[in-house]
């Protein structure tokens, strides 16, 4: 159902089953997937690409110019994929220049007030709290949650399965499976509830990601070392080759 107080523009392709209420604004170069609810005076602005079966609340504004002075007014996009909660004012850049896309996945959760600035890369299942910051060309792994009120600096890379808690200012990046707090932001354990509750880790990978955090952040060792002593001491798994593959391939480096 398309509201006749609602504004789409004819060149817009929306699919079957979308609701878009009143007030609603829908520009050209757009295109809205199946079973997908625009609820009033939300704005789905040009270069938008959406998924099927995602909710945009009151007065989010997806694909808005990038603040980016690099920015001449190029035509670029956002890609937006399936099932993703985008609730009220949030507000999701574009690209800065038309090779390259803003993207979130599937399954996301944005709450009020999030702003996601250009070129930020989402992946699947992640959580961004009330009024956190995305600075552009950020990175979240899949299923990172971030509480509300976090900073996320340019360029920043946020690993799987991690939690930033409230407040946290992040300037470098932040392994996986891993608890951020404070300010400054410290290293404050592995996020062990959520990852036995929903990805059900054993408490074996558990003691053995700890281990390897234990080395990194715990030890007197340079990254560099902790992470040989890593491959020499701790039991190969996936999740133990993610974290290595993640602190070796860091180009910010690591919070410390």
């Amino acid at each position: 159902m398309i509201s006749p107080l609602a504004y789409v523009d004819p060149e817009a392709k929306i699919g079957k089953n979308v609701t878009i209420q009143p007030f609603a604004y829908i520009e050209k170069d757009v295109e809205i997937g199946d079973d997908c609810i625009i609820m009033a005076y939300a704005s789905v602005l040009k270069g938008t690409r959406m998924g099927k079966g995602n909710h945009i609340h009151h007065h989010a504004v997806l694909g808005a110019e990038p603040q980016d002075f690099h920015y001449s007014g190029e035509d670029s996009n956002l890609i937006i994929g399936d099932n993703n909660h985008i609730r009220e004012n949030v507000v999701i850049s574009r690209a800065t220049f038309s090779e390259n896309a803003t993207k979130i996945g599937n399954g996301n959760f944005l709450m009020d007030k999030v702003h996601i600035c250009h070129d930020v890369q989402i992946g699947d299942n992640c959580v961004v709290g009330i009024e956190t910051t995305i600075a552009g060309e950020c990175t979240l792994d899949d299923c990172a949650i971030l509480s509300g009120n976090v900073i996320l600096h340019q360029y920043c890379h946020v690993g799987s399965w991690t939690l930033i808690q409230s407040g946290c200012r992040i300037s470098k990046d932040v392994p996986p499976y891993i608890i951020m707090s404070g300010n400054p932001t410290t290293y404050h354990g592995v996020n062990a509830v959520v990852l036995t509750q929903h990805k059900k880790t054993s408490e074996r990978i558990l003691r053995h990601i700890a281990n390897a955090y234990r080395l990194i952040y715990q030890g007197n060792f340079s990254v560099t070392d902790a992470v040989q002593k890593i491959v020499d001491q701790v039991p190969m798994s996936e999740e133990i080759e993610n974290i290595v593959k993640f602190v070796k391939n860091s180009e910010r480096g690591i919070v410390k």
